[in-house]
């Protein structure tokens, strides 16, 4: 049978945050403004505890290092990945993530970030940047520099559903009532650009990262283009959402049975609809777990939708 590892989330409170993890997927959150749900994580600023099994009570982070066949012995030094839910009750910052050659050179040797966002719900006419319009690094600064944000910023709409690769680079933000699952590499790398002149209840503005910000940003900005594949196994719909350096993901669409051969690698699987049984172990909405490298085949039934995602092979 396959043994599961569910994982219990660790929640992060932000300026931005609202109650939709509680309402949504009936999270015990810690207030009313709980922005994050690190779900599958291994980061030092938040590690996943097992909950189940003969590994109940264990973090992710000592798993990784004490029990490396359950992931299939990797080389990484650290776990790669990062999974997270993101309610963005207010607009977010601006903001941009570097990547690993910059992050280990400024950042004591953290990963960079590269990231996507899978949109879950969604405010009518919810929109979020994605971009910028700048051709040249002298316009970009000078477009920051005379505040004239709405020049700058492409603003993008969404509906739930749509899936957005967001490579280390690219400038970006959520907007207000927006709920989405984000699969990262396993960074807290972050430079804010802009955050609308907002201040806490001490009348105090968040710091920004304006030279870091601009040494990262790609310029001008690119789209990347990340086509979606689709394929039936069994009452499976399989869509891969992406293949790239860092990491696949893909959704599974399950109305009844479908039988999957083994992975050969760990997946990060989060239950984002309905209910099923894996290998006999039932699943729910809200669930997060992995699945053994060394597990073999198995059977998925129910009415539920996955996501599942696995690093990029070195």
């Amino acid at each position: 049978m396959t043994k599961l590892l569910f994982l219990e989330p660790v929640f992060k409170e932000r300026l931005w945050g609202g109650t939709k993890l509680r309402d949504t997927f009936g999270y015990e959150i810690p207030s009313e403004r709980t922005g994050e749900c690190w779900a599958i994580s291994a980061h030092p600023h938040g590690t996943s505890i097992v909950r189940n099994g003969p590994f109940s009570g264990t973090s992710l982070h000592r798993l990784w290092n004490e029990h490396p066949g359950l992931f299939g012995h990797p080389k990484e030094d650290a776990f790669p990945l990062l999974t997270k839910i993101l309610d963005a009750n207010m607009d977010l910052s601006v903001q941009v993530h570097p990547d690993d050659a910059y992050a280990h050179r400024h950042e004591n040797g953290e990963l960079g970030k590269t990231e996507c966002w899978y949109v879950l719900d969604c405010k009518k006419d919810a929109e979020l940047i994605l971009g910028h319009r700048a051709q040249t690094r002298e316009d970009f600064v000078q477009l920051i520099e005379r505040n004239e944000w709405d020049h700058l910023l492409r603003r993008i709409p969404i509906k739930p559903g749509d899936f957005f690769y967001v490579p280390s680079g690219t400038l970006h933000a959520l907007c207000e009532g927006t709920l989405v699952l984000e699969i990262q590499q396993s960074s807290d790398a972050t430079y804010r650009l802009y955050d609308y002149d907002r201040t806490d209840g001490n009348g105090n503005k968040r710091e920004l990262h304006l030279q870091k910000a601009i040494d990262v940003t790609d310029i001008p900005h690119t789209d990347e283009n990340v086509k979606s594949t689709k394929h039936q196994i069994g009452d499976a719909l399989i869509t891969t959402l992406a293949e790239t350096p860092f990491f696949s993901v893909y959704q599974w669409d399950v109305s009844g049975k479908a039988s999957f051969p083994a992975p050969g690698r760990y997946l990060l699987a989060s239950v984002m609809k309905g209910r099923g049984e894996l290998d006999g172990c039932p699943i729910h909405k809200g669930d997060h777990f992995i699945v053994p490298a060394d597990s073999g085949d198995f059977v998925i039934e129910g009415d539920c939708e996955v996501i599942v995602s696995h690093p990029s092979s070195p």
